[in-house]
């Protein structure tokens, strides 16, 4: 079930300039961040410019790493967050307790969050609301290719259930999803899923329709 993700606290000490420009005002909006292409290094700054954001935690996998030292075992968490309005972001963390592994997840998703170009790019619907995606946008990473494509109102999210609770986060309520490559692997088949909702603000591919 997804959770709220909790605001940013009151004796939050910025690091970076535009931590210290969120902080005294200057900065309040997220698409001022997204219009002049500045990165974010702080999730703080996410929190505090988006109010209502939510994550789910899609996976938490015990992994195992050899050095001189011997085996290392940590937990690898993988969590996707959005407002449910046109931004999400998908981010994985690794640490000794699955708290821990779980918050280090959940900054790097809020540092990877993105703005989402929702319309009814549908040809069967056509009416003018934003319940779908504008345009079909195509998705890659690892093995895996999610390829999204605009459905009518009332359908809803024809997906796998990881790229759903996605897609779900980022405010899409009507869509095509499909996958090729090896979707049993959760990391790669949430993160292609967020680079195609990524990806609706640039141009569609020519092979987008062909497969």
């Amino acid at each position: 079930m997804p959770k709220s993700v909790e605001p940013v606290p009151e004796d939050w000490e910025p690091k970076t300039r535009i931590g210290r420009l969120v902080k005294e005002g200057k900065i309040t909006s997220i698409h001022e961040i997204f219009a002049n292409n500045m990165v974010v290094k702080e999730p703080e700054v996410i929190r505090a410019l988006v109010p209502n954001l939510e994550y789910e935690v899609l996976e938490i996998r015990f992994v195992q790493k050899m050095t001189d030292a011997g085996r290392r075992s940590k937990f690898r968490a993988l969590v996707a967050v959005g407002n449910r309005d046109g931004l999400v972001g998908v981010g994985t963390g690794k640490a000794k307790q699955v708290p821990q592994a779980i918050q280090k997840a959940l900054n790097k998703a809020l540092l990877n969050i993105a703005p989402v170009r929702r319309g009814c790019g549908s040809w069967e619907c056509g009416c003018g609301t934003t319940h779908s995606i504008k345009i079909g946008s195509r998705g890659t990473w690892g093995s895996v290719e999610v390829y999204l494509k605009p459905a009518p109102r009332g359908l809803g999210i024809v997906a796998g259930d990881t790229a759903k609770v996605v897609i779900e986060l980022a405010g899409v309520q009507d869509v095509w999803a499909i996958a090729f490559g090896e979707t049993r692997t959760p990391i790669s088949f949430a993160m292609a899923t967020y680079d195609a909702l990524r990806n609706t603000y640039k141009i569609v591919s020519k092979d987008l329709w062909t497969r």
